[in-house]
């Protein structure tokens, strides 16, 4: 073969790679992505569906970890420093990146400071929900039994500090009802007290909550959304039944403020893809949760506006951990 059809070749080649889609660069090792809660919970079943294709798309193996403590906060502590060698990323919640900075003298991280925005995963509505021993089938009878049976207000969630417990606070407060606030380390550990009648009602993200309530363990009374679930649109909203709150939530990624900010775009790109991936959007819509497909930078301008709105109505509620 000629020198010159040799270049020919090699130039065809080059040609022919740079077609090809670019691949995020990481650093040596797997990436892992940090969930601060335990198995079974909303934000845990989220990070799993998206790692299953986020993997082959980065063309590197990817580990979901749970560490669990503070209310999500230790697994926030340990990842703050993280030298940009690590390739890891954090699934947080508004409880950890607007709530807790709010509420929590010292959280040990600081939202902005330490963390980068990645890409936002999915959007969900909150629950109440009671085990099936408690005498009640509609939100305003089990109001009215706590306050007949006030010993039994007691509202179990997630997570000390977390959105589910901040919703509770409030559902409370507008019921009249002092309620005692139970977290736990995950939506695993409650629903498991929830169905044994250990707690006898229960805050968490309706997707977490549904499938126990399709099963007959426990009963959904109300959900947070401003219109009624199209998973459950048998189940009224909490403004129908007459209390005036509607609120929700999001999953999103996170990576340690040393990450090098074209890996912040790569990694952000390469989840807003994985999101719209049409197996992707199924699964999620098995799991009754709704997938959001974001660009890092469409997900700063959103955590912003989210802070923006809810800020002032955590601060004025006064609550204190």
């Amino acid at each position: 073969m000629t020198t010159r059809r040799l270049w020919i070749k090699a130039t065809a080649a080059m040609a022919a790679t740079a077609a090809l889609p670019i691949r995020a660069q990481a650093p040596d090792g797997p990436l892992r992505i940090v969930v601060p809660y335990a198995p079974g919970g909303s934000t845990d079943r989220v990070a799993r569906l998206v790692a299953d294709k986020l993997g082959p798309r980065l063309g590197t193996t990817v580990v979901v970890e749970n560490r669990t403590g503070a209310g999500g906060r230790l697994a926030a502590q340990q990842l703050r420093g993280a030298p940009a060698s690590q390739n890891v990323l954090l699934m947080a919640n508004p409880a950890l990146m607007v709530v807790a900075p709010l509420v929590f003298k010292d959280t040990g991280y600081d939202p902005d400071k330490d963390f980068q925005a990645v890409s936002q995963a999915n959007a969900y509505e909150f629950g109440v929900a009671v085990g099936a021993g408690v005498p009640v089938r509609e939100l305003n009878h089990l109001l009215a039994w706590l306050r007949a049976n006030p010993e039994q207000a007691n509202f179990g969630v997630p997570a000390t500090g977390s959105l589910p417990h901040f919703f509770g606070l409030m559902v409370g407060e507008k019921a009249g009802v002092k309620a005692q606030v139970i977290g736990y380390r995950g939506s695993g550990p409650l629903l498991s007290d929830l169905m044994g009648g250990q707690v006898p009602v229960a805050f968490d993200t309706f997707d977490t909550l549904l499938p126990q309530h399709e099963a007959g363990k426990i009963r959904i009374l109300a959900v947070s959304s401003a219109k009624r679930s199209p998973f459950a649109p048998a189940i009224p909203t909490f403004v129908e039944t007459g209390l005036n709150l509607s609120a929700d939530g999001w999953n999103t990624f996170f990576a340690p403020a040393s990450t090098p900010a074209a890996r912040v775009e790569q990694l952000g790109l390469a989840i807003r893809d994985v999101m719209q991936d049409p197996q992707t959007v199924q699964r999620f819509n098995e799991a009754r949760m709704r997938p959001v497909a974001s660009t890092p930078a469409q997900t700063r301008a959103s955590i912003a506006a989210y802070r923006a709105q809810w800020a002032p109505v955590v601060q004025k509620s006064g609550y204190q951990p």
